[in-house]
């Protein structure tokens, strides 16, 4: 496994885009939003990795409320994997909690499944796999 993304929920994502892309030189990959859960997309390439900014599509969303009143507020990171079905089973078979059973579609064409964070000692954690791998 390899970091895939460090994703941050932010209040205002115009404000937050400017500062990755014109103060620090980040470059957008991709903006998308994904109704199902929630939230707008933006990919920004971060080296090998790339760091995803979320903004909540209603602010009574869970989402929203776990970034309450701050303007951003790490929400997960992401570890890629080749083969996330096998990758959930393992875990299972470890023992380990899993919020998403079956892989479901993501930002970017990913597959993914969440990791509850009562088996991550309290972290969030996203395993992706690359729909179509470059």
């Amino acid at each position: 496994m390899k970091i895939d993304h460090i994703a941050i929920v932010v209040a205002d994502l115009e404000a937050t885009l400017a500062i990755y892309t014109q103060s620090l030189g980040f470059e957008q990959i991709y903006r998308e939003t994904i109704a199902d859960q929630g939230v707008e997309a933006v990919g920004l390439q971060a080296g090998e990795s790339s760091i995803e900014l979320l903004r909540p599509l209603d602010e009574g969303s869970p989402i929203a409320r776990f970034r309450g009143s701050a303007a951003s507020k790490l929400h997960h990171t992401a570890y890629r994997v080749d083969d996330l079905p096998a990758e959930i089973a393992a875990l299972r078979a470890r023992g380990v909690r899993m919020i998403d059973e079956r892989p479901r579609k993501g930002a970017h064409g990913n597959l993914i499944a969440f990791i509850h964070p009562a088996s991550t000692a309290g972290v969030l954690i996203e395993l992706c796999q690359q729909e179509h791998p470059a």
